[in-house]
């Protein structure tokens, strides 16, 4: 289970302990793009890690990858190719398209990089391709998300908590476990300086790859404009973490002036490799219209924009997923389950439709059946209704450990589902191990009456709790005496209940030789 660490910084991060990181030998490197010394926590081995580790599950968390059109990304690929060539980081870059029409593109540490379909929509020419690849590039080179961790120890003394970044989709708070950094790692926005040095040498690599800089200012320009109106679906897409500006579009021309415009722009190759693409860009809208239909609950219109999609484009699997989903919404599992089923065989390799049958089928109480959908989904992109149905399928086997650690991944999540799951595992694990959930503790009145007071520390309403008191001798730390055990009736979340124990004390000294057992418990029926 991924835990989730504090955000606030530590007011106790002692002076001793930042001057031991500063003296640190493998805290201290230079930068491979700037070439300028810095404070470096996260080595080269770790970056290339977290790079592999999340990729994956944040491409499926963000809509999966374009695959009807392989030729494309092998394309984009050759750009980035050109770009890694003269960068000043061999680094074991990947390009992906990813299958999402908002306008974006994200690197992660290790030279993981993206590109949305939606934004291969609005570029112009091989050479504005090549000026947004180069940026991200820098970012990875630059080592601006290995960064962004590092100022998360250096202030904290710890990583800094992961968050749900997942967009378009409806699973985008559902993302549990590691799956999760990923999603943080691509939706952080980067600082000022950042992206002024992503502008700066990814200008430059443009340059030595036979591209014109240029177009890296004009393209700028038209991110002024589009930013302008605060209407372009730009604005929750690459503008989220790169907010352009009238300050980077004349640094760029600074930049421009200095390492030279002319190089090749490919405006006629671009149109020719995106063709197929934009070929089908109706028919992805008609999707995206559809799925903001069934948001609203208009199942007609939905089914009329997902059946427009097909037409369109009968290869992409996302629009059998929509009908699925409309038929779930119908109440219609076995009808949902044949379009789930399509969508698989058109793309193995994305969670969604496994996820969805698995959720159809358990609804039909079909569980056996379910759990190799659920198990699929997981691998894929663990998420808290995988997680959550197949800890009840354990439950319900008797597997008590097993739906256990379901219930804990789920409970992960900031949802209603991972609510619902730990309070689940809270009814399992209660009555084996009460003291996890239950503080308890000796305190006396200002007449010096001693009572038992327990606290739920849970979300979960608790029932009867039998608790003992134990007095332990002052000088040896011996237990000498113990009472007979004691029940206390119900305790609400978050709060306390007490018993009187029936012993006096003098001082509050001595109410500290006595310790409160808790020996069970029982969830509130």
């Amino acid at each position: 289970m991924q835990h989730k660490l504090s955000l606030n910084i530590s007011k106790k991060l002692s002076v001793t302990f930042l001057v031991a990181l500063t003296l640190l030998p493998s805290a201290c490197g230079t930068n491979p793009v700037t070439k300028k010394r810095e404070f470096q926590l996260v080595s080269e081995a770790q970056e290339i890690s977290i790079g592999q580790k999340n990729y994956s599950p944040t491409r499926q968390s963000q809509g999966g990858d374009y695959v009807l059109d392989p030729e494309l990304t092998a394309y984009v690929k050759s750009v980035g190719d050109k770009l890694a060539a003269v960068s000043d980081r061999k680094l074991p870059y990947e390009y992906t398209v990813i299958n999402d029409s908002v306008p974006n593109a994200w690197a992660m540490p290790g030279g993981k990089i993206a590109f949305n379909r939606g934004l291969l929509y609005e570029l112009n020419s091989e050479a504005e391709l090549a000026a947004v690849m180069g940026h991200e590039m820098v970012h990875a080179a630059a080592r601006h998300g290995a960064q962004g961790m590092e100022r998360g120890i250096f202030m904290q003394g710890a990583m800094i908590a992961v968050g749900i970044g997942a967009q378009n989709t409806d699973y985008a708070n559902l993302i549990v476990g590691g799956a999760q950094v990923g999603s943080q790692l691509v939706s952080s926005k980067y600082g000022r300086d950042a992206e002024s040095e992503s502008d700066l040498y990814g200008m430059q690599y443009m340059k030595k790859a036979g591209y014109d800089p240029a177009a890296a200012v004009t393209l700028q320009e038209t991110f002024v404009k589009l930013s302008a109106d605060r209407k372009s679906n730009f604005i929750e897409g690459l503008f989220a973490s790169h907010p352009p500006s009238q300050a980077r579009v004349d640094a760029n021309k600074v930049t421009l002036t200095q390492v030279g415009a002319g190089g090749e722009w490919g405006k006629e190759v671009y149109a020719q490799k995106t063709a197929k693409l934009r070929s089908t860009q109706a028919a992805y809208k008609a999707y995206d219209e559809g799925v903001k239909a069934l948001a609203a609950k208009d199942t007609v219109k939905a089914t009329v924009l997902a059946k427009q999609a097909i037409a369109g484009e009968p290869r992409e699997a996302r629009f059998q997923e929509l009908l699925g989903d409309i038929a779930l919404t119908q109440k219609k599992p076995q009808e949902a389950l044949a379009f789930y089923d399509k969508a698989i065989k058109m793309q193995p390799d994305y969670f969604k439709p496994h996820i969805q049958s698995g959720i159809a089928l358990f609804n039909m109480g079909k569980k056996t059946e379910a759990e190799p959908y659920l198990k699929r989904a997981n691998e894929l992109l663990p998420t808290a209704p995988g997680h959550a149905l197949l800890g009840q399928i354990a439950e319900d086997r008797g597997q008590t450990d097993v739906a256990l650690q379901h219930y804990q991944v789920a409970a992960d999540s900031n949802s209603d589902i991972g609510k619902e799951a730990s309070a689940r595992g809270i009814r399992l694990d209660l009555p084996r191990n009460p003291a996890k959930y239950i503080k308890a503790g000796a305190q006396a009145d200002n007449a010096g009456n001693l009572f038992a007071v327990v606290q739920n520390i849970t979300s979960t309403p608790i029932g009867r709790v039998q608790v003992r008191v134990v007095k332990y001798d002052a000088k040896t730390g011996r237990a000498v005496t113990q009472s007979a055990p004691m029940q206390i009736n119900g305790i609400a979340p978050g709060k306390r209940n007490q018993i009187a124990v029936g012993a006096k004390v003098a001082t509050a000294q001595e109410a500290k030789l006595y310790k409160v057992v808790v020996e069970s418990a029982e969830v509130a029926q």
